[in-house]
Formats: structure tokens, C-alpha cells, sequence
């Protein structure tokens, strides 16, 4: 094989996989910068070498976002992606283009939002779709969830064709993103990266309920198709916008490429000031039969580009790197940072992902690094400014032990990251096998989760999975059990306005939690409340507040107070609603505590509680801080724990004595989930569910299970050498084996009911479900897979049924394609109730 192909088809998989983990998983892993100019190289290559040709190339079609749990649709009219340019000078090879075929055109310049594509189409002026944009030919229906969305109108107005399609983009503004994730963190949950895969994710959602409670927006750009209700893509949108749709008003028409980079160049500076995302700008040719005219490559149309801003970056100075370690025992290094102002946030903390990318960026210890905030919300590390390192500078080393157990790390070859393999003591990995133990797919034990699961660890009621047995006899004990949640962040965290009005009384004396939450709602920043007049202020909600005029009165006369020093550095903090830990921590007026003690102070501590609680010893470790500080500091917490419970952003969790009973319950009730179930939540490497299963219904006991050698293993269905060495290791623990017995003698079931056995009666048989149905998929699966039976995700030879539900798409016809029995829901049930 040439080396050539070699690259092409190496390309082809690569861009592929990048493309999976962008439009699926929704966790990408390179920039958009990255995956174009490897596209790029795969284009050229296969521009030079026509002969290798392929119709599934990356290159031949737009990324995907198709979720098996919704009916697919195919779309009347494509939905392509937009070619992207990165300068000037390609925006102007563009117009160059266009008028080499069009002749003198005029563009239209709209805001590129960072969101998921969506195309609605309205019959008879009512909504009747919701489609998104999939693979560019079919996407998934999700009409139900826009339904949901109050920008997109269920009824239009006006003279609105009978039948028609518009498009544009569901967005998650950033409001409800910060929001959202501040509740996911204080749940124990994992982020969401940005508000683009906020955006997507919610769409998905099984619960159009919850959709409805995410707060989307819908953005419209775009009528397809023949009969538009105008010649100009403008005039479209603004006869679309008398219908009742939100047009965004980010739009201006240009005669000439100048005025389109004049656009650009105004966005590029604007965009932080937007309540939603963006990330760059497109152009379009504005007159709809000269769009025609000049047509469409097979992946994009000729007529319209997209400029794609570059991620804000800025440079500082490398301060440490720590290390975390997580539920899997994977190392992920942080690089903390002094505070930098990066894309309207204050940065202190940046991923270094793996060992290869600091030895890639040569990074050096106390190095000025330079670090971009781009779509997502963890900053990057992207380049070191070697001109101010220092000569005696070291290179940074990546640790050689946990930094939690003390294990010596391992890397597996072919991997990027370093683990633990401590898997029995390290904490966090303790932690995540308890997580997989008590999974809805393993035991299913109900009011333990990730927060329920640090606090008894912490607390040391649990160490591992059969402690958990024991928690019912210290009922008393769990009773009332609490400690705050600190969420992890990577930004300089904020005040609300409302808690510092409350924290600080400003304006009025022993001001009510209420009142300073009306003052903060009514007003976008402290400086605007200095700055309110009387009759303003009269003028607000005051509810059932007694002497108004005085209260009034008593906040002007604060604002006119002189000589406020806390006031004056808050206000200092500029119009913001919420104000940055180091401006608050600034306001205190501790003695010897400056501007910049203040800034080195709230990087070392993400929240003013944990300042608050700190011992002096623990302050004077903070870099710039004498024993003097740490006493001022000590002191001035002390004398103020008031103001301190008033401005806490943390959350406590506590164990209340009704979440406690159903704990147990949900304790008492997992010991009957079965052998099957205790074995897969045991968590040995390379045991699934279908191997579990397998397991269990050959040796139908833990006892004969433990007591199998390697040829009775590689016997059972599916169980191969590398799963039946991994059982084998397992079992010859002796610290496993005890683990076992324990969960053994505290009930929990650890062999086949014979009933179990009996019912075995769809074994051999495989299932495909697809459609909608009554009930989740998941439901109809584990009723196929206890009876014995299989479920397959795609359609083959070897599929025995297909269970189809309402909206059955391709696989219904690759099914009948195949001669394969196609089932309903009632006869599934009746195929059960009659075996």
C-alpha cells in the first residue's frame, strides 16, 4: 500500500472517530481549528487520487447527531454544513468566487450561533415537525421536546404558505447554562462542557417535561426550498418574522466584502456581550436565484461561508500543577494558574489532560503560559512563552505515585493517561466501584447516589460494597448527617449580587434576605443601585414593607455616605451581577490584606467559606502571605461569621430521616436482585451484563462460579480467554473472596432461583427493538435478556425478531427487506405470557 492511502484511509478513521465524539458523545477532544485542517488534508488527498474514491468518506458527508431512541426522518430538502474560513483573506477568496459566477451580488451577515440545527415544518400554519439535523439526509424527530421551546410558535399569524420548512438553531442561553450546571455540580453530576452540548443533550432528552424546564432558545436563519415567500434570503426572513418567528436582529445587509469584514471584526470584539453563544459569523448571498445559480458542492453550498472566531487567549504565569485522580483511577493534571480575565471570566485553573501534553508544550515550572477559553467551559493550556522562563527553571515532571493512596502509576501501552491500580484502597476509586454496585444496571439500590456515596465514605460508615449492608442497624447514626459540597471550578467563582447586598447590609441595617433579592433583581449591578434616584427606588416591589419612604430614604443616604471603603472596592468590581470572590475578599478591609493578597487569596481558596474555616497555619501556606495575614484573617472571620453564613454560595447535604428509610428500603430490597445482577455489580474487568448473565445461568451459583477453572470458564457462551483470566483473577484474592462472603451472608442473592431457570424460554433468539413504544427501550431489553434472549443494535441475517413500536424507520424496512418476523408490542407480550 502506498503511503498515500495509508494517510487517506488513516484520515478517513480519524476524522470519523472526531466526528463521533462531537456529534454523539458530545465530548470533543480537538478544536474545530484542528479537525478542519485535517479534513482539509483528506480533501487534497483525495482531489490528487480520484481513484480512491468513497462514497462514505468523511468528506462526503456532515457530522451526525442520530439518537436510536428517536424515529429517524428524512429530510425534503439536505441539511448541509457551511465550508469554513479562519482570515481575511479567505472571506475575500470567497467574494472572489461568487462573483466570478454570480456577478455583483450583496450578502447578508448574520451571528453563526453555537448551538444544535434544527428544522421545523408547519402545515397549515400549525407546528407538525421538529427534525434535527442527523446526517444531513435524515435526522431524528424530536417534535415532542421542541414543542416545548416557548421562541418556536405552535400557531403562526399572517399569510403563511400551506406548507413549508424554516430553520435555525436551539440554543441554551448562557444564564440557564451556569444555572444548570451549578445545580448538576451541587447533585455530585458531571458538567456540561459548554452550552452548545447543554443545547444538544436536552434536546435528547427522553422527558419533554424536563425539556420544558432547561429554558431553550430557538433562533431562525433559514427557508429552504422553492416557494419563498421572497427573492432574497432577507425578505424571507423578515416576511418569516411577521409569521411570529424570532429572527434574530444580529443581521445587517453589505454591498461590499470590506462592509462584511467591518461585520466580522465588530462581532469578534461584541460577542461576550451576548446572552447566548457564538462562535463566529456567516455570510450569504442575499439574492435567492442567483443562490441557485451558483448551487452546491456535496457538502456545503456554494453560496454561503462561515467565519469561525478564534478562542480568546491570554497569557500568565504558571503558579503549581496538582493532580486528580478519578472514579476510574485515571490522573488528569491541573495547571493553576494566576487569575487571568479570559472570555469574560476570571481564569485560575486549565487542564493539562495527559503526561504528553506537557512534554509536548516543554512546560517548565513557573513558566508564563498562554491559555484559551474557547466553545468549552474548562480552560486549555495551548503554548508557553519561552522568552520569559526563567534559566533555572525546571521542567515540570508528572508525578510517578497517586497523589490520594500512594500507589506507584501505571500506563497501559497505547493509552495517553496514567492510573492507579490501586483498585481496592484508592479513595475516589473506592468510590466509583460503591457507584457501579449500586447502578440501576447492578443492584439498583435507590437514594445512594455520588453525594450520598462521598458523605458515608468521608464519614467512614462505608469502605466497601458489603458496608453497605451494614447501614440499615445505624439508622440513629445517618439520621442528620451532613458536609457542604464543594464543587470543583476552574474559574475565580462569583457572589451573587443579592447575597453580597444581604452579606455586606448595604443600603439598609439587618436587611432581609428578601429584600436584598428584590434590590439585586431589579438592578444589573451594585453601581447601578448607587446610582438609582428616589423616585426609582419608590417605585419598586416593596411587598408588605412597612415605611417605604424611610427605607428609601436610609439606602440614598448610605450611597451618599463618604469615606465607605467597602463599598467603594465592591463598586469597584465594575457592572457585574455577580461579584468575583477576590473583589469580595478586597472588600473585607482586612488589615495588610491588599488588592493582590486579595487575588492570591481567592486562587487558593474557591470559596469565601473555605476561607472562612481555614486554621492560620493552613493561610500562611498561601503563596505571599505572612503570619501576621494569617492572624488578621483568622481574626477578621471570627469576629464576622454572620456575614460569612450570609454570603456562603455552598450547599449543605444532609441526610434527612426520610431519605435515610428509603436508603434501607432500598438496601433491604437489592438483596433479592439476583445472581446475574450481584455479579455484574461486582465490577470485574471485561464483565458486562450479557457475561454476567451468561455466567450465571451456567454455574448458577457464586460458590460453583468461584470454584470453576479455566476450561469450564471459556466454555460458557461468549466468555473468551481475556474475560475468563480476569475472573480467575479476581477470585484468587483473597480480600475478593471475603468481600463475596460477606455480601453472602448478609442475604444478598447469590444464586439462580430455578424459576429463573425455567423461564429461559427465549434463549438463542435475537431481538432488534426499534420505534417507539409504551414503555422505554430498556424495559422491553431486560424482559428480552432475563428470558435468555439477545438485543442487537442493527438489523442482520442473524436477527430472529424485530420488535417494532409506532414510527418504525429504516431497520422496519430492512427487516421486511430480510424476511424477518416482525413483531408488535402485544404480540411481544402475548409471545411471553404464552411461553
Amino acid at each position: 500500500m502506498e503511503k498515500a492511502e495509508e494517510r487517506l484511509l488513516a484520515l478517513r478513521k480519524l476524522l470519523e472517530y472526531h466526528n463521533n465524539k462531537y456529534y454523539i458523545d458530545n465530548a470533543p477532544e480537538i478544536s474545530d481549528i484542528e479537525f478542519d485542517r485535517l479534513m482539509h488534508e483528506l480533501e487534497a488527498l483525495e482531489e490528487a487520487h480520484p481513484e480512491w474514491y468513497d462514497p462514505n468518506s468523511p468528506t462526503q458527508r456532515v457530522g451526525q447527531d442520530i439518537n436510536r431512541e428517536f424515529t429517524q426522518v428524512e429530510h425534503k430538502y439536505p441539511m448541509l454544513s457551511l465550508s469554513n474560513t479562519y482570515s481575511e483573506e479567505e472571506i475575500r477568496d470567497f467574494d472572489t468566487r461568487v462573483r466570478k459566477t454570480a456577478g455583483e451580488v450583496q450578502y447578508v451577515c448574520e451571528l453563526k450561533y453555537d448551538g444544535t440545527s434544527i428544522s421545523l415544518t408547519y402545515t397549515g400554519g400549525e407546528l407538525t415537525q421538529a427534525v434535527t439535523r442527523g446526517d444531513g439526509v435524515r435526522g431524528d424527530d424530536v417534535t415532542a421536546n421542541v414543542r416545548t421551546i416557548r421562541m418556536v410558535p405552535l400557531k403562526l399569524q399572517g399569510d403563511y404558505p400551506a406548507e413549508f420548512e424554516i430553520r435555525g438553531e436551539i440554543l441554551m442561553p448562557f444564564a440557564v447554562f451556569n444555572r444548570l450546571n451549578q445545580e448538576k455540580a451541587e447533585a455530585g453530576e458531571a458538567l456540561f462542557a459548554n452550552p452548545r452540548n447543554a443545547a444538544a443533550g436536552t434536546l435528547k432528552l427522553q422527558n419533554s417535561a424536563l425539556v420544558a424546564k432547561r429554558h431553550l432558545d430557538c433562533f431562525l436563519y433559514y427557508l429552504p426550498g422553492e416557494n419563498t415567500p421572497a427573492d432574497t434570503h432577507y425578505g424571507s426572513l423578515m416576511k418569516a418574522k411577521e409569521w411570529g418567528f424570532y429572527i434574530p436582529p444580529y443581521l445587517r445587509l453589505c454591498n461590499t466584502i470590506g462592509e462584511v469584514w467591518d461585520f466580522v471584526k465588530e462581532w469578534d470584539k461584541k460577542r461576550v456581550d451576548l446572552p447566548v453563544p457564538i462562535d463566529g459569523i456567516v455570510v450569504k448571498v442575499n439574492d435567492l436565484e442567483k443562490q441557485h445559480l451558483l448551487g452546491y458542492t456535496a457538502k456545503s453550498p456554494r453560496w454561503a461561508i462561515a467565519y469561525k472566531f478564534k478562542a480568546e487567549r491570554e497569557a500568565t504565569p504558571l503558579i503549581s500543577v496538582s493532580y486528580q485522580v478519578g472514579r476510574t483511577g485515571s490522573i488528569t493534571p491541573v495547571a493553576n494558574l494566576e487569575p487571568v480575565h479570559l472570555a469574560g471570566t476570571v481564569v485560575k485553573r486549565a487542564s493539562l489532560h495527559n503526561a504528553d501534553i506537557i512534554a509536548d508544550l516543554d512546560l517548565h515550572e513557573h513558566d508564563t503560559v498562554y491559555v484559551e477559553k474557547g466553545g468549552e467551559i474548562i480552560p486549555k493550556i495551548v503554548g508557553v512563552d519561552v522568552s520569559r522562563r526563567k534559566p533555572d527553571a525546571l521542567p515540570v515532571q508528572f508525578i510517578t505515585h497517586c497523589p490520594e493512596c500512594g500507589t506507584e502509576l501505571v500506563r497501559i501501552e497505547g493509552e495517553a493517561n496514567h492510573y492507579c491500580p490501586n483498585e481496592e484502597h484508592c479513595p475516589p476509586q473506592i468510590a466509583g466501584k460503591i457507584e457501579h454496585f449500586v447502578s440501576r444496571r447492578a443492584m439498583d439500590i435507590e437514594g445512594m447516589g455520588e453525594e450520598t456515596i462521598d458523605l458515608l465514605l468521608s464519614r467512614h460508615f462505608i469502605q466497601n460494597v458489603a458496608d453497605i449492608y451494614t447501614l440499615p442497624e445505624r439508622r440513629a447514626e445517618l439520621i442528620g448527617l451532613e458536609k457542604i459540597i464543594y464543587p470543583q471550578s476552574f474559574e475565580m467563582t462569583s457572589i451573587p449580587l443579592a447575597k453580597v447586598i444581604y452579606g455586606f447590609e448595604i443600603g439598609l441595617k439587618n436587611i432581609s434576605a428578601r429584600l436584598a433579592t428584590m434590590l439585586a433583581g431589579r438592578f444589573s449591578s451594585l453601581k447601578a443601585l448607587a446610582e438609582a434616584g428616589k423616585e426609582e427606588l419608590m417605585a419598586l416591589p416593596w411587598g408588605e414593607s412597612k415605611d417605604i419612604e424611610k427605607n428609601v430614604n436610609r439606602i440614598l443616604d448610605y450611597f451618599r455616605t463618604p469615606f465607605n471603603e467597602p463599598l467603594e472596592r465592591l463598586k469597584a468590581a465594575g457592572e457585574v451581577a455577580d461579584i468575583p470572590s477576590d473583589d469580595v475578599i478586597f472588600a473585607f478591609c482586612i488589615p495588610g490584606v491588599d488588592r493582590y493578597k486579595a487575588e492570591l487569596l481567592a486562587a487558593s481558596y474557591d470559596y469565601i467559606y473555605e476561607l472562612a474555616t481555614a486554621s492560620e497555619s493552613e493561610i500562611a501556606t498561601v503563596e505571599g502571605m505572612t503570619d501576621t495575614d494569617a492572624v488578621n484573617i483568622r481574626n477578621f472571620f471570627l469576629r464576622n461569621e454572620k456575614m460569612v453564613r450570609k454570603l456562603n454560595t455552598l450547599n449543605v447535604y444532609r441526610m434527612q430521616e426520610k431519605s435515610v428509610d428509603n436508603l434501607i428500603t432500598g438496601i433491604e430490597k437489592s438483596k433479592t436482585a439476583g445472581f446475574p445482577a450481584l455479579l455484574y455489580g461486582l465490577g470485574i474487568r471485561y464483565i458486562g451484563e450479557t457475561a454476567s448473565r451468561n455466567l450465571a445461568r451456567s454455574f448458577r451459583s457464586m460458590e460453583k462460579l468461584m470454584a470453576a477453572d479455566y476450561e469450564q470458564l471459556i466454555e460458557v457462551e461468549d466468555i473468551g480467554e481475556q474475560m475468563a483470566n480476569s475472573l480467575l483473577k479476581y477470585f484468587a484474592r483473597i480480600e475478593n473472596r471475603i468481600l463475596i462472603e460477606r455480601l453472602l451472608k448478609y442475604g444478598v442473592a447469590g444464586e439462580m432461583e430455578e424459576q429463573a431457570e425455567e423461564n429461559n424460554i427465549l434463549e438463542g433468539q435475537i431481538f432488534v427493538i426499534t420505534g417507539t413504544l409504551s414503555r422505554p427501550r430498556e424495559y422491553f431489553k431486560d424482559i428480552i435478556l432475563s428470558a435468555g434472549g439477545k438485543v442487537s443494535d442493527s438489523v442482520s441475517s442473524k436477527t430472529t425478531f424485530l420488535l417494532a413500536g409506532e414510527n418504525a424507520g429504516s431497520k422496519l424496512k430492512k427487516a421486511e427487506k430480510l424476511g424477518i418476523r416482525i413483531i408488535r408490542e402485544n404480540e411481544f407480550k402475548e409471545m411471553i405470557n404464552d411461553k
